[in-house]
């Protein structure tokens, strides 16, 4: 089952201001795509929707790239060949252009190709939409949506997740918890949901429980899994931390002594 990667769903979004004649009621440019994700078990293919929610004409322009979470799971778009286990270079597209009129659709399909030898487990992608400029229509808008594609190439999947530190963060009079962890396993894993969570205790006393923020670890990388405090506690604590991703029943557990 391809799942886990599957939930980054959207990303790599960029607004450039309207001009000064854009509808403050309906923006010149809203793209919208759907799935928001695509999966792929092996040689596949897929369709994606677009649809353009603006008040303008676009032209819409279809590329490839590779991506990057950073250590709190924020995307960044990157080169392909400057990620590892990037399934850019095995996608292709069509069309590779979108002329969208206000309110209309139009269907991308999206095919994967694996090498001969390729390595089991999850392999990633980006299919990025931009729009052009089309200043003679007095719009100075430009969006990218970026669709995570995730590709499953067969093998033998490994799970294997590492609990790291635990670490308190303050700012502006926040508390959060970051808990350093790595995938060494060839899946990305999803993080988020009942099965993660942190117990405050003191003296034998659950003071909280704490639910992670909702993030994906792609393989072989490591990150930070955030829980947010808004109890009034201060001083020495023992901390309790149980995760578990959407792909499997195991549960890991770390405990670690911290001052709030």
């Amino acid at each position: 089952m391809i799942s886990a990667a599957a939930r980054i769903g959207l990303v790599a979004l960029t607004l450039v201001p309207a001009s000064a004649g854009a509808s403050a009621e309906r923006p010149p440019v809203a793209l919208t795509a759907s799935p928001a994700h695509v999966a792929l078990a092996g040689s596949g293919r897929s369709t994606v929707r677009v649809t353009n929610g603006g008040a303008s004409r676009v032209v819409v322009d279809v590329s490839r790239a590779g991506f990057a979470l950073d250590l709190r799971g924020r995307p960044r778009i990157v080169a392909g060949e400057a990620v590892a286990r990037s399934a850019a270079d095995w996608l292709r597209f069509r069309p590779r252009s979108l002329v969208l009129k206000p309110g209309a659709s139009a269907a991308v399909g999206i095919t994967s190709t694996l090498p001969s030898k390729a390595e089991p487990g999850d392999h990633d992608a980006l299919l990025l939409f931009t729009t052009r400029r089309r200043a003679r229509d007095g719009v100075a808008v430009r969006m990218r949506m970026g669709i995570v594609v995730v590709v499953r190439a067969p093998g033998t999947v490994v799970r294997r997740l590492e609990l790291r530190g635990l670490h308190v963060a303050r700012s502006r009079h926040r508390c959060v918890l970051e808990l350093g962890i790595t995938n060494r396993g060839n899946v990305t894993e999803s993080l988020a949901g009942a099965g993660s969570t942190t117990s405050l205790y003191r003296d034998g006393r659950r003071l909280a429980k704490l639910h992670a923020e909702p993030r994906e670890l792609r393989p072989r990388t490591r990150g930070i899994v955030q829980f947010r405090y808004r109890g009034t506690a201060r001083g020495a604590v023992t901390a309790r931390v149980d995760v578990s991703s959407a792909g499997w029943n195991r549960i890991l557990r770390r405990t670690f002594s911290i001052r709030l």
